[in-house]
């Protein structure tokens, strides 16, 4: 286990308001005492409230809650984006605080509630998740501008494509970004990946709100898809 990972751990482990001795943290771990009191003194020195010392025990003394709050989805890319850029710092402290945070958005921000499982939610690194921000203009613009894009795309299992779609709505699923969109090519709806996309580029070419082809009906189609109630 890497130190970040190991870090993030024991946060997790000692802020459910108990006191955990070393020996039981060394256990759970895999590591030695003499590893989680230098980890626990690293934690301590980064700013994070762990009361207790060696031979007694250790727990989280004021866990950090933060009101609710209703973001946008330029919001959340503004803040997804401070912390990939943060996920590559230098300093570990900071690595694991933006893994850590991002580990908790994760769990609240999906905005369908539903993640296909295919996808692993959550798990993807900084850096590859980051790779879609480039186009996260373009997809934007059109999308309010109803302008097609051409997108080269790469899906899970390698397979590359060239793709005309009329853009439709731009998706956050806690490290992943998702746009839902009218495949021309597919003559279907398809929800792409936007870490996926190689290219991007907006064309000239503008779309109307077609029946059939429209966010309306991708949505009623989603719901009967999670109602079960899809006809054919």
């Amino acid at each position: 286990m890497r130190r970040s990972d190991r870090l993030s751990q024991i946060i997790e482990i000692v802020q459910d308001g108990r006191l955990h001795l070393a020996r039981d943290l060394a256990a759970r771990l895999e590591v030695s005492v003499r590893t989680i009191y230098r980890d626990v003194d690293t934690l301590v020195a980064s700013g994070i409230p762990i009361d207790g010392e060696r031979g007694v025990g250790y727990m989280l003394r004021e866990p950090v809650f933060l009101p609710p709050m209703n973001l946008s989805l330029m919001e959340l890319e503004a803040l997804h984006l401070g912390m990939a850029i943060v996920a590559e710092a230098a300093d570990p402290e900071l690595q694991l605080a933006s893994v850590s945070l991002a580990s908790k958005i994760a769990k609240v921000a999906s905005a369908r509630g539903t993640v296909p499982r295919n996808w692993g939610f959550g798990v993807y690194p900084f850096a590859q998740a980051r790779a879609g921000f480039k186009h996260m203009p373009k997809i934007r613009a059109a999308t309010r501008n109803r302008t097609k894009l051409e997108i080269d795309y790469v899906s899970l299992d390698g397979q590359a494509s060239t793709r005309l779609v009329r853009p439709l709505e731009i998706t956050y699923w806690g490290r992943v970004w998702t746009l839902s969109a009218w495949c021309e090519k597919r003559n279907d709806f398809r929800v792409l990946r936007i870490d996926r996309m190689e290219r991007c580029e907006a064309t000239s070419e503008c779309f109307d709100d077609e029946p059939g082809r429209n966010l309306e009906d991708y949505l009623a189609q989603v719901n009967a898809e999670m109602t079960g109630t899809k006809d054919g």
